[in-house]
């Protein structure tokens, strides 16, 4: 069974590796491989020191996959959160992503969040299901987005407002 849980400092090592298997497959990321541990292990233990909103997936003690909705910091949109969000390919189409975001969302709403946004590849087909299955709305539509080795996509813009779910 494997185990969602918030965000905890012994897991950053296996953090950065799952991370950067994900951005290594150069689709799903914006970045191309994960920063240096000693990065990672900064912005984990900031996260726990501020109860961010960010669990990581567990198959034993190593990480699998993690969501994280972190709220902008400027006051006109502080009520707004970003969502992040990967799983190992070797964990993917067996709901993991619904119970991260899950977890994710429960926790934005109850630190008074009221709109998730995100951003996704228009062919990743996948997290935009999924995104839609748990409430989440397209907005608009980026042309040339994000550029992976010379490639444009465009990406799509969705969000989910508290009083909608």
């Amino acid at each position: 069974m494997l185990l969602i849980t918030p965000v905890q400092e012994r897991y950053a090592a296996s953090y950065r590796e799952c991370l950067d298997v994900v951005a290594r497959e150069r689709r799903y990321l914006a970045q191309f491989e994960a920063l240096a541990l000693e990065r990672i292990e900064g912005f984990v233990k900031d996260s726990v020191a501020n109860d961010a909103i960010q669990f990581f997936a567990l198959d034993g003690e190593r990480v699998v996959g993690w969501a994280d909705i972190f709220p902008n910091w400027a006051h006109a949109i502080s009520h707004c959160g970003s969502l992040g969000m990967g799983v190992h390919p070797a964990y993917r189409g067996h709901g993991l992503g619904t119970r991260l975001l899950s977890a994710c969302i429960e926790k934005a709403w109850r630190k008074g969040l009221t709109r998730i946004e995100l951003e996704a590849r228009e062919d990743n087909e996948a997290a935009i299901s999924l995104y839609a299955k748990l409430g989440f709305k397209r907005e608009a539509l980026k042309a040339n987005a994000m550029r992976f080795d010379g490639v444009y996509f465009n990406a799509v813009q969705m969000r989910l407002l508290r009083g909608e779910v």
